[in-house]
């Protein structure tokens, strides 16, 4: 019995100790999308700020491809002390999941540190794409399947899920062309060698503020106070075509629960900073915060959510 306690007790110091010595060097947030694109700009905004308040510098590292799923295994599997976190995201830990079998596990291998915010998905249309708006398009499409073709950030992601319903709720058929990431399939989408596409406010306001994209509907339950005059999915005439988008910071699993704590609460603090509250809503992010446990429950209600949509929609991987 004294053997055993004497285990617990050391145990228990040497769990307290982790949060005193951390952290101990740069931390590495690792984003699962190409630069460029709203998880990268989110990342970029929290890394300074948040290096200020640990005392230690925080680098943003891109790890694209596999539509998140090179980045995801590679932090699932990082030293879980806390000097690698990834900037998940609802393709990350809930549609590509959903969608298909990974070597990682959005719930079992990592520990959730806390929410970061939302972003609405709209649906924007190359500049020079002849639709005024969502009932003009859907006329196209029926008339002439095969004219348009949407870039998606791979498959699984909330592009290529905001299409796929689009397509079903609409009725209408339309040809995805998916990339490693938001930031080329935005970047083709500003080109012209893609019509449209779904993304984040938060990525796509900039463009529709320079007029080189033109915003057709916000794919959500309301309106964006950052434009006021696009419609809903369902205003526009097309009902069933909601796609939040979430982002989060995780912790490979094993991360000490010390260490978590103090993360929550330094991205917390960063988080409400009046600046960083600023360029997040100047970009279209909702900030949010959150507990670990709360982001966790989130990750595992949204699995549910998306692999009752994986079936309805009839999607599949590629």
């Amino acid at each position: 019995m004294k053997t055993t306690l004497t285990a617990v007790a050391l145990a228990l110091a040497a769990f307290g100790a982790a949060a005193q010595t951390f952290p101990s060097k740069t931390i590495t947030i690792v984003v699962p999308t190409a630069a460029g694109g709203g998880n990268d700009l989110m990342a970029r905004t929290i890394a300074q700020k948040l290096g200020t308040l640990v005392g230690q510098s925080v680098i943003v590292e891109n790890k694209a491809g596999a539509n998140g799923a090179i980045a995801s295994e590679y932090v699932a599997r990082a030293n879980p002390d806390g000097h690698t976190l990834m900037l998940g995201y609802i393709a990350t830990h809930a549609m590509n999941p959903a969608l298909q079998k990974l070597r990682y596990d959005p719930v079992t291998d990592f520990e959730p540190v806390g929410l970061v915010g939302y972003s609405a998905t709209l649906m924007v249309a190359n500049a020079a794409v002849p639709v005024k708006d969502v009932k003009e398009l859907v006329a196209q499409l029926k008339a002439k399947p095969d004219r348009y073709v949407y870039a998606t950030a791979g498959n699984g992601t909330a592009p290529h899920f905001a299409g796929e319903l689009f397509k079903l709720n609409a009725g209408v058929q339309m040809t995805d062309v998916p990339y490693k990431g938001s930031a080329p399939a935005l970047n083709d989408t500003l080109g012209g060698q893609t019509q449209f596409m779904f993304p984040s406010l938060f990525s796509a306001l900039p463009h529709i503020k320079g007029g080189k994209l033109k915003a057709l509907a916000v794919a959500g339950p309301k309106r964006s106070p950052l434009l006021p005059d696009v419609p809903t999915m369902k205003e526009a005439g097309v009902d069933g075509v909601e796609v939040q988008q979430w982002y989060g910071v995780f912790a490979p699993a094993k991360t000490p629960k010390d260490v978590v704590a103090r993360l929550n609460k330094a991205i917390n603090d960063v988080l409400n900073d009046k600046d960083v509250i600023k360029r997040m809503e100047d970009h279209g992010a909702d900030v949010e915060t959150s507990t670990p446990e709360q982001l966790g429950s989130l990750v595992k209600s949204e699995l549910v959510k998306w692999k009752s949509v994986v079936a309805k929609a009839k999607i599949v991987a590629d």
